[in-house]
């Protein structure tokens, strides 16, 4: 990707990655990433984040088609993760006349990035500003949280621009930059949600909080560290509305309560439907929905076990094992605001019945408030185990009330 123009003196820096897959270990990205950096030229120059190490190359070239990179006077670092300061050793020995401008949390982290402990690093706080000259001046907005406590903004208010790191970006690649030129604007909405899903799901009353901040900038422009420019009138408020809808608490009249499951044979999925019965009888005004997790979109299922009153998890054992979708969604649950909330694991098995023991331990790692040891069965329930399941999931219902 070469360097575009966002505004006069304002340029884009950064480098594709079309081809990744997969993105912190844990993210799928289908469409690749964009590992986004911008340059502001005016009597000073300063440059906003690096790349991902990889994508040196092409960044410097970049760079250089707008400037000599010993011509810049400043980095400011928005956040300090290795797709943004990976390049930042690279860029150092090119540039050595930097001065890296970050948060307190910031320099600290970067210190340990790049094992630098001479760096020129200068710590900003919450509404510091840096005068470029030429009528452009940044300032720095502290954003803790979003989605690391070294995350801020920065705001050229001469040219209404934000630069806001990952906050309201996606994974998403294509060359042109700018969300009025995106090709495939209903694939580019999917990774919008799976982004905030994965990033800033954990971190919901920090999301409300950044858009209030965003909301009194008034920005036209919206630069974030990866996906295309947000431009006001465009896209800019389409996903900013999603990020509030996202992050806003549910406001529901009757509790939620979803149980999940997996089922070989269709022994866990019966004792998942009498426990749905044993709920449905204690707490009659609640909603209980039973969920083969195979038959549902994960990141649905993944939304109602982050944001439901209290859960169930089925699985039959297989090798030893729960099975693999169960362990999925066990994984995507956050751990940060589900703490404490009330959960059970059950399931039917054959040979050992190692699987419900060891999603229960799981769900007790995550501070969840687990209810018993979980239920199981041998092969097919019996009436008598469906009525106990049905009994177990009257009990469930009942420590809900206390």
């Amino acid at each position: 990707m070469a360097a575009i123009k966002i505004k006069d003196g304002v340029y884009s820096v950064g480098a594709l990655n079309p081809n990744m897959r997969i993105f912190d270990v844990i993210m799928r990205t289908d469409y690749g990433t964009s590992y986004n950096s911008f340059l502001i030229k005016s009597e000073k120059t300063a440059l906003l984040e690096t790349v991902h190490e990889r994508f040196f190359g092409e960044y410097i070239e970049n760079i250089s088609s707008i400037t000599d990179p010993t011509k810049i006077d400043y980095l400011i670092m928005n956040h300090n993760e290795p797709d943004h300061s990976g390049s930042l050793r690279k860029l150092l020995e090119k540039a050595p006349q930097l001065q890296v401008i970050t948060t307190q949390a910031g320099a600290l982290y970067l210190k340990n990035i790049t094992n630098l402990p001479d760096l020129n690093i200068k710590a900003v706080r919450d509404g510091d500003t840096l005068d470029l000259g030429g009528g452009k001046t940044l300032k720095f907005i502290t954003a803790p949280f979003l989605h690391w406590p070294d995350s801020m903004f920065t705001w050229l208010e001469s040219d209404k621009i934000a630069f806001t790191c990952d906050f309201l970006g996606a994974h998403y690649c294509e060359p042109r930059m700018f969300d009025s030129l995106v090709s495939y604007p209903d694939s580019y909405r999917d990774c919008v949600l799976g982004y905030y899903n994965a990033i800033f799901g954990p971190f919901k009353p920090y999301v409300l909080k950044g858009l209030t901040k965003l909301d009194a900038l008034d920005a036209e422009f919206v630069c974030p560290s990866h996906g295309p420019v947000l431009t006001k009138g465009v896209m800019l408020e389409e996903v900013k509305k999603d990020y509030l809808d996202w992050s806003t608490p549910a406001t529901r009249e009757h509790k939620y309560i979803p149980i999940f499951y997996c089922s070989a044979y269709g022994n866990t999925g019966r004792l998942a439907r009498a426990m749905a019965d044993g709920i449905s009888e204690t707490l009659p005004d609640a909603k209980v929905e039973v969920l083969d997790i195979n038959a549902n979109q994960f990141t649905a299922l993944q939304a109602k076990v982050n944001s439901c009153d209290a859960f169930l998890v089925g699985t039959p054992t297989i090798n030893r094992d729960a099975v693999a979708p169960v362990w999925q969604l066990v994984t995507a649950i956050d751990a940060i605001n589900t703490k404490g909330r009330k959960c059970a694991a059950f399931g039917s098995f054959g040979w050992s019945g190692e699987g419900v023991p060891m999603i229960t331990e799981r769900l007790r790692s995550l501070k969840l408030d687990v209810f018993a040891d979980g239920y199981t069965c041998r092969f097919v329930p019996s009436d008598d185990e469906l009525s106990g399941a049905r009994d177990y999931g009257k009990r469930f219902a009942e420590a809900m009330k206390g």
